[in-house]
């Protein structure tokens, strides 16, 4: 597993990712009604949705509060603000990498909240295309996994077409193609597993490493974005050491 799966167990275990409920349910509604907008209100055949309706109710967001954003996705509920999803480029300190995934109402806002984050931390928003060349979108899945099931879920995750299947610590990880990830979905649904984490995500294709004071800085940086209710996932690629995790976690 990468350093930064270690991360975001971490942060999962410790709650930081999602110590305010309120800021987690504006996530979740925000991706709702985005999916509902791209593939239709019906989960049952938009996958996307499907999958941000399961992670709204594992987080026990309220159903009217669903409801409402499918409505919304849909064009059934005139009332709100229009969104957007957007990607912003930029260097963290260092010349670390960052993609930074954005649902935004406001793009002056989201630009400008950017730029002050980074530029505090010593890094720079880019210009569309600056650092996107350094990446591959790939399929993501995340859930709890019991090692006895481990080969089960191997053999299950590569015939759906994944490329590759992590496993530690009771959480496994499976990666692939853009094009696999609803087939990677299907089976994980039809064999009753759970997914925690799904979407398509930004991964390096070579990794910058630093030493651990200067990672713990960059990684610092990166819990900023993440904080920030317009962003939806940040990627880097920024090289985890277990010695930074243990700095950061303490």
């Amino acid at each position: 597993m990468s350093g930064h799966s270690k991360w975001s167990t971490i942060k999962r275990k410790k709650g930081a990712a999602d110590a305010k409920r309120g800021q987690v349910f504006t996530r979740l509604a925000r991706e709702i009604t985005i999916a509902a907008r791209e593939g239709g209100g019906d989960p049952e055949s938009n996958f996307g949705l499907r999958l941000a309706v399961d992670r709204a109710k594992s987080e026990n967001m309220p159903k009217e509060n669903i409801d409402r954003a499918i409505r919304r996705g849909t064009g059934e509920d005139k009332e709100g603000t229009t969104l957007e999803q957007i990607s912003y480029e930029g260097y963290a300190p260092h010349g670390v990498a960052v993609m930074i995934d954005c649902v935004t109402d406001n793009r002056n806002r989201t630009v400008a909240e950017l730029r002050h984050i980074l530029t505090r931390g010593g890094g720079s928003l880019g210009e569309g295309g600056s650092v996107a060349w350094q990446f591959t979108r790939m399929a993501f899945y995340g859930f709890e996994a019991d090692p006895a099931d481990e080969d089960k879920l191997f053999e299950l995750a590569v015939e759906a077409g994944a490329d590759d299947v992590s496993f530690e610590d009771g959480w496994a990880e499976i990666v692939g193609p853009v094009e696999s990830f609803k087939a990677i979905g299907d089976a994980l649904k039809n064999a009753g597993v759970t997914v925690e984490e799904a979407g398509l995500r930004m991964q390096p294709n070579q990794q910058i490493e630093l030493d651990r004071d200067q990672t713990v800085q960059v990684m610092r940086i990166i819990e900023d974005l993440e904080e920030f209710d317009d962003v939806q996932n940040v990627s880097s690629n920024l090289k985890i050491s277990d010695e930074a995790l243990e700095k950061l976690a303490a």
